[in-house]
């Protein structure tokens, strides 16, 4: 019996602070059957970036706490997902400020729906130069992105959302020292209300959990660094 293959959406993360330009870029973007992801300010979009992995993300520069500027400063920093600025700013020197710090695109409010979607497709088209592995294995553990299954071995190891994201942190980042404040910013998407502490907490959950051989180095004064083992998993 032959099986269709599954067709995979597209997928936009939206990170804007105004609850009602979430909704109508929502409705715009499922119409065109692109699955959207929400974001209400720049924390929040980076922790979706970082388990989601969208295809695209439309990011708006004038929000609280964390802004778009350094939003975008922080999604260069660990990836090549096309970034569309959309914002009310429509002076050239903010035009070219962004394009410099890594946008691919920049729609000023109020924007017509026809073209930003236009613009958008357009980005959804371009290739990325490296694209998102759905799994990732050394010769000591494997992790599958997709169902979120982690094994040493042979053996599977439950892990909670919060260890999940701090191991998939630091193997997104292989042999890079990582401070305390990029991994709670990455795996917890908020490095203020969070202690430091919750760091070295969980890397000795990790450690319980994977074994004391797990390759999770502790860099004294700096952070942590997964420094992967040569081979394959298991």
């Amino acid at each position: 019996m032959r099986h269709r293959a599954q067709i995979v959406r597209p997928a936009v993360l939206v990170i804007e602070d105004d609850p009602d330009i979430r909704g109508l870029l929502r409705d715009l973007l499922e119409r065109r059957d692109i699955r959207a992801l929400e974001a209400g300010n720049g924390r929040v979009g980076l922790r979706v970036l970082h388990e989601q992995h969208p295809d695209l993300v439309v990011l708006d520069l004038s929000m609280p706490e964390l802004d778009g500027w350094e939003t975008l400063q922080r999604i260069r920093d660990v990836t090549d997902v096309p970034v569309l600025v959309l914002t009310a700013r429509s002076a050239e020197d903010e035009k070219v400020r962004a394009f410099e710090r890594g946008a691919d695109d920049y729609v000023v409010k109020p924007f017509g729906h026809r073209e930003l979607m236009a613009r958008i497709a357009a980005l959804l088209r371009r290739p990325r130069e490296r694209q998102v592995e759905s799994r990732y294995a050394d010769a000591y553990l494997s992790i599958d992105h997709g169902t979120h299954e982690v094994r040493v071995g042979d053996r599977e190891v439950s892990l909670t959302p919060h260890e999940y994201r701090l191991l998939t942190t630091l193997t997104s980042h292989p042999r890079q020292v990582l401070s305390r404040e990029q991994l709670l910013d990455l795996a917890w998407g908020d490095p203020y209300s969070v202690s430091e502490n919750s760091v070295r907490l969980y890397v000795g959950y990790l450690r319980r959990k994977l074994g004391a051989d797990v390759p999770i180095e502790t860099v004294r004064g700096f952070g942590y660094r997964y420094r992967p083992r040569t081979g394959r998993a298991g």
